[in-house]
Formats: structure tokens, C-alpha cells, sequence
């Protein structure tokens, strides 16, 4: 198969991947009578789960036309735009119904998907905290690269959880691809860039 051509049907894969869990739930029966407020939030989220699939795809140079280290660079600007997502699903959650934004916080909420997805949200703050402050507190490549992608694992493990355990507007069968797809580029990526090295060299040592 050639070069360009391989590149397209990855590329394509990836656009379907993340377009159609969109068109799906743009087309649901759950957006009757709902404010635009409510919508946003969930769309938001719906667009952080996608980019969750991206993350990986990005940091481990696995997109054609992108080496690592132009896929890295990307990376970080993709990962504001997830923070940004999760902020905007919040905070639109919050203007719509503020109590059960609070139970969520405070794990206090009757909804199962609710913990999960603040354990997603929590990960996902610190994981891009870790990444902005790296040099300035001058943390060592091989443990940032650790617990970078820790963090990154259980961002996509607690997100993926919460997706599945919502009934609202995304299809079950596009959103359990989605959640399956970001799973396994996260578990390929981890492998391949050898995340654990850090913990292998540590327990040499001892």
C-alpha cells in the first residue's frame, strides 16, 4: 500500500472515529426540550472524549505526517483545548443545575458516572499542571514521563467508565467504540514510549 494512501485511511479512521460519536448524538432523542446550555456542556464532553482518543495518538508520534516531536508539540495544545472542554461541560452542568455539580465535587452524588468523571477531571487537571510546571520545579524527564502518563491512563480508564455509564445522547455502540479506541492507543502508547522505566531503573538500584 503506499505511503500517502496509508496515511489517508489513517486519518480518515481517526475523522470517523470522532465525527461520528458527534453526528450520533446530535441526532438523539435527549436533546428535545433541553436549554442550549445543557447541550453545550454535553457536547463539550462528548468533544473531550474524542480528544482523549487524539492525546495518545499525538505524544507517541503514532499520526502520519507528524514526527514525535511535532506530535508532542501538538499534544500540548490539544491538552488545553481537553481542559478547556472539561471546564466548559462543568461549567455548563453547574449553570443548569448547581446541586448536583456539588454532590459530584464532594462525592456525595447518588450517580455512579458522577465519581468517575470527577476522578477523570481531577487526573486531567494534574496531569496538565504536571506539564506546565515541569521545567519550573525542575522535575527529571523519566519521572515526569511517569507520572505524566499515569496520570494520562487513569484520565482515559475514569473518563471511559463515566461515558459508559451515562444514558444520554451518545449511541452506545459509538461510544463504546470511542472509549475502546482511546483505551487501547493509551495502552499501545505506554507500552511503546516504556513508561514504567523510571520504577525499572528505581528498583535496580535498591
Amino acid at each position: 500500500m503506499p505511503p500517502r494512501f496509508r496515511a489517508l485511511l489513517v486519518w480518515a479512521a481517526l475523522a470517523a472515529a470522532v465525527l461520528i460519536p458527534i453526528a450520533v448524538a446530535a441526532t438523539s432523542d435527549y436533546l428535545a426540550y433541553r436549554s442550549w446550555i445543557y447541550v453545550g456542556a454535553g457536547f463539550a464532553g462528548i468533544a473531550a472524549m474524542a480528544l482523549i482518543l487524539v492525546q495518545p495518538l499525538l505524544a507517541a508520534g503514532y499520526l502520519p505526517g507528524l514526527d514525535v516531536r511535532s506530535g508532542r508539540q501538538v499534544h500540548r495544545w490539544v491538552g488545553l483545548g481537553l481542559v478547556a472542554a472539561i471546564l466548559v461541560h462543568v461549567g455548563g452542568l453547574w449553570l443548569t443545575s448547581p446541586p448536583d455539580v456539588i454532590d459530584a465535587l464532594l462525592f456525595a452524588s447518588p450517580t455512579p458516572f458522577s465519581d468517575w468523571g470527577v476522578v477523570s477531571m481531577w487526573a486531567l487537571f494534574a496531569a496538565a499542571a504536571l506539564a506546565i510546571l515541569r521545567k519550573r520545579l525542575r522535575i527529571r524527564p523519566a519521572i515526569f514521563r511517569f507520572a505524566h502518563t499515569a496520570l494520562a491512563a487513569l484520565v482515559v480508564l475514569a473518563g471511559s467508565v463515566h461515558a459508559m455509564l451515562i444514558e444520554g445522547t451518545m449511541g452506545t455502540i459509538s461510544k463504546a467504540t470511542l472509549c475502546a479506541l482511546a483505551g487501547v492507543a493509551t495502552t499501545k502508547a505506554l507500552v511503546d514510549l516504556r513508561s514504567w522505566a523510571y520504577l525499572t531503573r528505581r528498583r535496580g538500584r535498591a
